[in-house]
């Protein structure tokens, strides 16, 4: 049980009173803190870039126009695996030269989207795919740049739902189809094979599986080579664990995962890249809360916050825990047991924990370390409308995504 920590001080995210950001905004409210994702940046450039490591981000985990417009500004690679998030990052004016595109299902818009140019090169996840893209390319005069997604049985201990890697997950070309699949790549003139993927899940603590990893991937490179495609680069996923509150020790470290991987590909003529999303953006993003009730049932203490499911379904998914943070300008009492849950007609509970007796309705509650895979997953379910996304600054705060009204919900239906 996690013990939240209760202030007596109206308390600030990313210098900006959170009274103030609950008011100009309203409730629930996804905050990102621009300065503490750019320790993060400077964090992953400063181990890998030395050791000639690129670093992409995983715009899954978080992405608006605003957020790629911020990220073109650093030396980031962006990964988007939907037009959705291509077209995000297009407005936001991320370059097409640093984009790739990911994907198990890509749709004949996404692959023309590909062939006309608007990413660098696309990873391929399985053959229908690659035949349907040599299709579609055969019509133009210059080769298509594609890696091929591989499979390569390493299995991370993660919980099923974020596991992308080993025999039971539907991600990639295994490694017993590789030989015949880069056969049909050399027979294909308008795809040029430049390098191959492989991710193995999330939330990942050891080295160990990396360095598993990117011997396979190098074995694969081989392979490829004595066919007549020469692999230029190895992308060795991301999943880095993340630690669940500002306090706690990091599960990973960075510096030593990427000495590691570079050691392992010394003199191996490839060049290696790691693709973070949460390790990135998590510690940067807080979900802002309002407590709408606090209520016993049985010997349980319920704590319902006007979030939930809707804005962080990753508590329900697969047990994913955030500290809470109690916001409020008034003193509070000793602490006690509590299940913080949301108000979706759905036992949505987000962990329990050890907060104030006192905590009353109207109180201020933020979960710490939401930045990844909280809005990017946030759903109408009840019919709710999404939040607003804020960013913070140095004591500054600005809208970069409204907040959605009941209707924006119903602006789809036909009636």
């Amino acid at each position: 049980m996690t013990t939240s920590n209760a202030l007596a001080v109206d308390a600030s995210l990313g210098g900006v009173s959170a009274r103030e950001l609950a008011e100009t905004y309203g409730t629930p409210l996804f905050v990102v803190d621009l300065d503490e994702l750019d320790l993060e940046i400077h964090r992953f450039t400063e181990a890998c870039a030395p050791r000639g490591i690129t670093v992409g981000y995983a715009g899954k985990a978080f992405l608006c126009a605003a957020f790629a417009e911020h990220l073109a500004a650093t030396p980031l690679r962006l990964d988007v695996c939907s037009l959705g998030e291509l077209v995000t990052a297009e407005r936001g004016g991320f370059p097409a030269g640093r984009m790739y595109f990911h994907g198990c299902g890509k749709t004949d818009e996404e692959l023309r989207a590909i062939v006309d140019g608007r990413v660098a090169f696309s990873v391929i996840d399985n053959r229908e795919e690659l035949e349907r893209l040599a299709a579609i390319a055969s019509r133009n005069a210059d080769p298509i740049e594609v890696m091929l997604r591989v499979n390569t049985g390493i299995e991370a201990h993660t919980h099923a739902f974020i596991r992308t890697g080993g025999e039971n997950t539907k991600f990639g070309i295994p490694l017993g189809h590789l030989g015949e699949t880069f056969a049909r790549i050399a027979e294909l003139p308008r795809l040029r094979l430049i390098g191959l993927h492989s991710h193995m899940g999330s939330q990942i603590s050891e080295i160990a599986p990396y360095v598993a990893n990117v011997d396979e991937l190098l074995a694969a490179a081989q392979t490829a080579t004595a066919l007549g495609l020469p692999v230029e680069e190895l992308i060795c996923g991301g999943g880095i664990a993340v630690e669940e509150g500002p306090g706690d020790a990091r599960p990973l470290d960075l510096d030593a995962l990427a000495a590691a991987l570079a050691e392992r590909a010394a003199g191996r003529g490839v060049r290696l890249a790691v693709e973070p999303g949460r390790a990135l953006v998590a510690r940067a993003g807080s979900s802002l809360y309002r407590v709408m009730a606090v209520k016993t049932q049985g010997r349980r203490r319920f704590v319902v916050v006007d979030g939930g499911l809707t804005d962080n379904p990753r508590p329900i998914l697969y047990g994913a825990r955030h500290v809470p943070e109690v916001l409020t300008a008034r003193a509070l009492g000793p602490d006690e047991p509590a299940t913080m849950t949301g108000r979706s007609c759905e036992n949505d509970e987000m962990g329990d924990y050890v907060l104030p007796r006192d905590l009353a309705a109207g109180d201020l509650v933020a979960m710490r370390n939401t930045g990844a895979y909280t809005y990017s997953m946030a759903s109408n379910y009840n019919r709710f409308g999404r939040p607003p996304v804020v960013f913070v600054r140095d004591g500054h705060h600005r809208r970069v995504v409204r907040g959605e009204s009941a209707d924006d919900v119903t602006r789809l239906d036909v009636v």
